[in-house]
């Protein structure tokens, strides 16, 4: 487990950050602005608008509390959610503790955020199978984004794993809610850049797919085309570093 940061340290001695004081932190970090803004990507009306600048320097401060972290996420609190995931402990958490999380989830970015913490689990490749199969919107859209998580991270996985989502994606994507197809469609994308071979088969999905649409609502996001995607992504990361 990493070590925690945040609190008073005296000869050795380390106080643990409480709930209150990380909500006290977090609502005097919020702007009027950016709770606005969140507000129209779908968080719930408990939100103090914190930048995710702010987020990473909190969680970086506080580095791994578990028990925190569930506190945290029970609050309800958009932003104390968001830091939740990120200080939360993958070794300590367990499958029926991430189902009660996920059927909590009502926002796009909270999706993308626990299944990066859900990835870190040893239940990932479970939690992607329940819940990419869910007809609640937000839960399938979590486990979209935990099977493109480990498309990205997780070099033990055959390509026949993906390759048989990717069938499920082609044929299920326009009748899938609103944001599931948005989560499929970065599953396709993430899959897309896994290795040569599944470049040629996500390319090939996209192609048959065509135009994923998702209504994102009052904001200025945009579905992106999963193979010009999946091509840019291959072309910056062939680039020479300087």
């Amino acid at each position: 487990m990493r070590r925690r940061l945040l609190g008073l340290k005296i000869c050795g001695y380390h106080k643990t950050v409480t709930l209150e004081e990380t909500l006290k932190t977090l609502k005097a970090a919020g702007t009027a602005q950016t709770r606005k803004t969140y507000l129209r990507h779908g968080y719930p009306e408990d939100t103090y608008g914190v930048s995710f600048a702010d987020m990473k320097k909190f969680a970086k401060q506080i580095d791994t509390d578990h028990a925190l972290a569930q506190k945290l996420w029970a609050t309800g609190n958009g932003d104390a959610c968001v830091l939740a995931t990120m200080i939360a402990d993958a070794d300590e958490t367990t499958a029926k503790e991430l189902d009660v999380w996920v059927k909590a989830v009502r926002a796009s970015v909270m999706a993308q955020m626990l299944s990066r913490f859900v990835a870190d689990t040893e239940f990932a490749q479970d939690k992607a199978e329940e819940w990419t199969g869910s007809k609640e919107e937000f839960v399938a859209e979590t486990g979209y984004h935990v099977l493109g998580q480990l498309a990205l991270h997780d070099e033990e996985l055959p390509d026949e794993y993906f390759e048989e989502h990717l069938r499920t994606i082609e044929k299920a994507i326009h009748g899938a809610k609103n944001y599931a197809r948005s989560g499929m469609n970065q599953a396709v994308i993430a899959i897309g850049v896994r290795n040569p071979d599944l470049t040629k088969k996500a390319l090939a999905a996209a192609a048959r797919i065509g135009k994923v649409d998702v209504d994102h609502g009052d904001t200025a996001c945009k579905t992106p085309d999963a193979a010009a995607y999946i091509q840019k992504t291959l072309a910056h990361a062939a680039r020479p570093k300087k």
